[in-house]
């Protein structure tokens, strides 16, 4: 590897920089509590993490004194030695040191694997790596411990629990003090917190993994909605909607019943098997079957606004970010071949057109094919071959996630990028070939015989409860005026003034305006840092003097005091940032 390749921009180097970080913890954990027995540690996407099995709880304090011994080893600069051990001297070796889920894993490894192990100092731990050359790399003063949680041995509940710690590590120190300060920032936005600060939405004991929508948070939802068909309707979409349970046969048709059974809840009605929808693909598929189409119908798009149901684990759910049951803004095009590129085009354009509304930037990836595929091989190297080439014309910087398309088809997935950098995969376009043939899809071409049709699935918000909280923690809950529950907040200063503040809310309300009214015997400081705590983004505050001009005086959310304007050039300029989406 080049020296000018020995920074994180290289994400190779990078993972190898974490992966190595994780081990200068496990021989920390080591040496301050010989009895702990080590599981697996490896690089994850913003530090790494490892799993240990202590009797000892790794409280705050804990992970203070095993950071300090990280750092004394990573001043040591010890090298890392890579060995390889046959299957038995493997296993003898962790025998000895005493390391039962080393053991296993070398067990379940193939018969023909290399199984290599990396040495630093009085440290050895079984792993492929890669790894830096030696804990010199590692710069000492920018690492950091920043968690410890529990984590089931190999993901799995059956297993036993351990304590799993996170870290991260950069190669300056000034770049852990930024990613600190974000941490903490990004706590402050925490969707789950600001969500009952709010008003918003909650999550119950009696449902978990099923949001509760307040009245304000409905509003936010129901905007978002009429937002997103109104954007469709212009981009030449009609509006469906699905049942929320159909039979089980239709799953083993649709292939869901083999890739997806394990994520599905399931009833019984009238002694026969059906589950409850995990995903809205096969009610859009029998809509398009219900009448014989022409090529000169095509291309259909069908959109659906589709409750789903999946059966995540408890210790997997997030908030609004991973629910059992959320929103799927689906949309499903049928189309000829010759139309596949142009459709394409169309979604990744309608994308980027409501993702500049709220201010995202986004990137792009590649999805392949996976392990477990339906078709054939050659017909998915043509769909990924046609979703690169759309991508190419457009010009559109992209990178390849092999293995990680969906089981009927490959995919370009949409990453949309916070107002704290963060990543999340929200829009998706999915090209099938498979589910039509698999329900027998038709259209009569112009040769006047029967044709398959050429399907896309696709999101633009995805779960639309998962895109309201990404928009929360992006917003920090101040809500641009277009999507804010209460537009403005009228305030009366006194009681005298309270009739003058009943007409200008009276009037604001008159035009369609969500108004509040705070005629509560508080100072007007009080009512004023209430609205603001509340992410209010205009305020009206009126007295004496507004009462006898007929003018009002404009608090703005960010800006603070903007003076005193008449109330129709506020209306104006209130209807004017709602309708520009500003």
């Amino acid at each position: 590897m080049a020296d000018n390749q020995y920074t994180f921009e290289n994400e190779e180097y990078k993972n190898a920089y974490r992966h190595t970080t994780s081990h200068i913890l496990a021989q920390a954990v080591k040496r301050l509590y010989p009895d702990v027995k080590l599981a697996i540690g490896p690089s994850i996407a913003d530090g790494f993490y490892y799993d240990f099995d202590s009797a000892e709880p790794f409280t705050p304090e804990v992970l203070e004194l095993i950071e300090a011994e990280m750092r004394k080893i990573c001043k040591d600069n010890l090298t890392l030695e890579r060995f390889e051990l046959s299957r038995e001297d493997a296993l003898a070796l962790m025998t000895e040191l005493g390391e039962p889920y080393k053991l296993e894993l070398i067990r379940d490894l193939p018969e023909d694997s290399v199984i290599s192990f990396y040495r630093q100092g009085e440290f050895t731990d079984l792993c492929a790596g890669p790894h830096v050359d030696a804990t010199g790399r590692i710069k000492a003063n920018a690492l950091k411990l920043t968690s410890c949680t529990g984590a089931y041995w190999r993901g799995d509940a059956n297993n036993k629990m351990l304590q799993r710690v996170y870290g991260t590590c950069f190669m300056k120190k000034d770049e852990l003090d930024e990613y600190l300060r974000r941490i903490e920032e990004a706590k402050l936005r925490d969707h789950r917190k600001l969500g009952r600060e709010l008003d918003l939405f909650a999550m119950y004991d009696e449902g978990p993994g099923f949001p509760f929508f307040f009245p304000k948070g409905m509003i936010i939802r129901n905007e978002l909605m009429s937002f997103w068909r109104e954007e469709h309707r212009q981009a030449g979409y009609e509006e469906i909607s699905t049942p929320l349970i159909l039979n089980e046969e239709m799953w083993h048709n649709s292939g869901h019943w083999d890739h997806y059974k394990d994520n599905m809840y399931f009833t019984q009605i009238d002694e026969a098997g059906y589950a409850i929808k995990p995903m809205n693909c096969p009610g859009g598929m029998l809509t398009y079957k219900r009448r014989m189409w022409s090529y000169r119908d095509l291309p259909v798009r069908m959109a659906e606004m589709g409750v789903v149901h999946r059966h995540e684990l408890s210790g997997a759910l997030h908030g609004l970010m991973r629910v059992r049951c959320f929103t799927q803004d689906d949309a499903h095009l049928y189309m000829t071949p010759e139309q596949i590129p142009s459709e394409i085009i169309g979604v990744i354009e309608l994308v980027d057109r409501i993702y500049k509304v709220f201010g995202f930037d986004y990137r792009v990836e590649l999805s392949t094919r996976p392990e477990s595929f339906m078709g054939e091989a050659e017909t998915w190297d043509m769909a990924e071959k046609i979703l690169e080439d759309a991508l190419v014309s457009k010009k559109i910087n992209y990178r390849v996630n092999p293995g990680d398309g969906a089981f009927y088809g490959p995919k370009i997935d949409f990453h949309l990028m916070d107002s704290l950098g963060r990543s999340w995969q929200c829009a998706t376009l999915q090209l099938d070939f498979q589910m039509p043939e698999r329900f027998d899809l038709e259209y009569t071409g112009a040769d006047g015989e029967k044709h398959r049709p050429v399907m896309i699935h696709r999101t633009v918000l995805g779960s639309l409860e998962r895109f309201i909280a990404v928009l929360t923690e992006h917003y920090a809950g101040a809500f641009p005026v277009w999507l804010a529950p209460v537009h403005v907040v009228v305030m009366p200063i006194t009681d005298r003034t309270r009739d003058y503040a009943q007409t200008v809310a009276d009037k604001l309300l008159g035009k369609g305006f969500r108004v509040e009214t705070d005629f509560r015997s508080e100072k007007i400081g009080y009512k004023i840092r209430e609205a603001q705590m509340q992410k209010v983004p205009y305020m009206l505050v009126l007295g004496d003097k507004e009462a006898e001009s007929g003018l009002v005086t404009v608090r703005k959310r960010a800006e603070g005091d903007i003076g005193a304007t008449s109330l129709d050039d506020f209306i104006a300029k209130l209807d004017g940032e709602i309708k520009s989406k500003s």
